[in-house]
């Protein structure tokens, strides 16, 4: 039996990737599956994490658990994006190798990317320039993680992999109206102006800048790909200290086209202006998926699929909350 420990299951990404491992169960694979809220573990807390992986004992970790948030939230609370996930890495992976851990997988952010890198973003182009400020914090922390991967890798001899998503959406996503990412905040926004028959809708930015979005499920699936390549595999196609591998469709959208879906798969008729006061952020962020292709995996869920069956789990859910 291998007992998996998913850290961050009651979050989108942990919450897809536990989805897929309970349905691996049901289809008869011997895996026993740890959980703990973040109620029943403070993962920024080293001596109660030191403690349970030291009773659990789990053979592999996947670290999907972390504090997010859009641009509001990451320029309103830097220090706590900064700190909380620095804690929770170091914390996870340290106590994973005391414990014997040797398999482990960490989830990171395509913000690791300077702002200006060249496109579609590489692998290689970590560390190569400045980071777009706005989350800059987020971001720092993400590449400690795959650092730090890197590290126990190679002192240690363990096998800890880092998987870089591309925006994520999907069902189990925040709408909170300022702390969300951009896909569920215009799913909100637009879903309540066609409700109270608003006449325009304001999208943040000049509507410009592209961005690459990929559903959860694909997340979770690709994530579980990576887990399970044979070691010899995975470090033909990486370095030591190049290890990550970027999650992505490979295809972007301008956020005022993003937004012309939404409108639509909403039913909002009205007009969509542009607030060019308000932060673009990065101009352009598209992952090279190549790295991943050679491995032998795509993503299978299309932008408008995957926005109309979120904008369906989005109204069920609004509708048990009434």
């Amino acid at each position: 039996m291998t007992r998996i420990y998913v850290a961050g299951h009651r979050g989108m990404v942990g919450g897809a990737i536990l989805r897929r491992l309970e349905a691996r169960q049901a289809a008869g694979e011997d895996l026993e599956l740890v959980t703990r809220t973040s109620a029943e573990l403070d993962l920024t807390d080293q001596a109660a994490v030191r403690a349970f992986f030291q009773a659990e004992k789990p053979d592999q970790v996947i670290l999907a658990a972390a504090r997010v948030g859009g641009i509001v939230a990451n320029n309103s609370y830097p220090a706590q994006f900064i700190y909380e996930n620095l804690m929770i890495e170091c914390n996870v992976i340290h106590a994973a190798y005391e414990a014997g851990v040797t398999k482990l997988l960490q989830l990171g952010s395509s913000c690791i990317y300077p702002k200006m890198a060249p496109q579609p973003m590489a692998e290689d182009a970590l560390l190569t320039g400045v980071l777009e400020p706005t989350n800059e914090p987020y971001a720092i922390a993400k590449i400690a993680g795959i650092k730090l991967c890197e590290s126990y890798n190679r002192q240690y001899g363990v096998d800890y992999r880092s998987v870089m998503p591309t925006n994520l959406y999907g069902p189990g996503d925040n709408f909170h109206p300022e702390n969300s990412h951009v896909l569920p905040a215009l799913i909100r926004r637009f879903h309540e102006a066609a409700r109270d028959g608003a006449e325009e809708v304001t999208i943040w930015g000049s509507g410009t800048p592209r961005r690459e979005f990929l559903h959860v499920d694909d997340m979770a699936e690709a994530s579980l790909f990576v887990m399970d390549l044979d070691a010899d595999i995975y470090q033909r196609e990486t370095e030591p200290m190049l290890s990550h591998i970027n999650v992505g469709c490979g295809e972007d959208v301008s956020i005022l086209e993003l937004a012309q879906l939404v409108a639509e798969v909403t039913g909002f008729k009205g007009e969509i202006l542009t607030d060019p006061s308000k932060p673009d952020g990065t101009p352009r962020k598209l992952m090279d998926v190549s790295r991943l292709a050679r491995l032998g995996w795509e993503a299978s869920i299309g932008l408008e699929e995957g926005v109309r069956s979120t904008y369906a789990w989005f109204i069920e859910q609004a509708s048990v909350r009434n």
